[in-house]
């Protein structure tokens, strides 16, 4: 049963028959997300475009700033900067971190030109322990059109999103079934 003053579980899990398309239910919703090209997996590794099964706090919300008005939400957020990233290079010590741009090694930038960005959900995907190579940048992010597949990541549309962000309870998580 949800807490009434917000939710404080999301569960995500495979549409049968459609490998990078998924259900998230929250409080008392059901709704359809994109999950990573390659479906979802237990043995998540960098690059391989699978959404990692397991269980994830939700560390906070990043949001763009220039993109609408900042989310409500009672979650830690802050907004994006265009010299925002995440290291991805597998072997680096910042590995699976947040990094300021410019950075040499492999990155991600949050400040992006699709805008998949503008909303996103921090997990607390392989970060204690970090192990290399099992996976970075493993957010809850604005879905593409057609909800077509993530490289590893679960997206929902912008509406859908914002409301969620809205209903969040600090240290929700999100239980991601295999």
């Amino acid at each position: 049963m949800e807490h009434p003053v917000g939710i404080s579980r999301l569960r995500v899990h495979r549409r049968p028959g459609l490998r990078h398309e998924g259900v998230l239910v929250a409080g008392g919703r059901a709704l359809r997300v994109a999950l990573g090209r390659s479906g979802i997996s237990a043995d998540k590794r960098e690059g391989d475009g699978r959404t990692p099964a397991g269980r994830w706090r939700i560390l906070g919300l990043l949001y763009r700033p220039d993109a609408g008005p900042r989310p409500l939400t009672r979650l830690p957020c802050r907004p994006i900067a265009r010299t925002d990233g995440w290291c991805d290079a597998s072997g680096h010590r910042r590995y699976n971190r947040p990094v300021t741009l410019p950075f040499a090694a492999s990155h991600e930038r949050l400040w992006r030109e699709d805008h998949l960005y503008d909303l996103v959900l921090v997990l607390d995907h392989n970060t204690r322990p970090r192990i290399m190579g099992r996976g970075s940048a493993v957010f809850v992010h604005l879905a593409r059109p057609g909800l077509r597949p993530t490289e590893g990541c679960v997206a929902l549309p912008r509406g859908e999103l914002r409301r969620l962000v809205a209903r969040l309870r600090p240290g929700a998580e999100i239980v991601i079934a295999p």
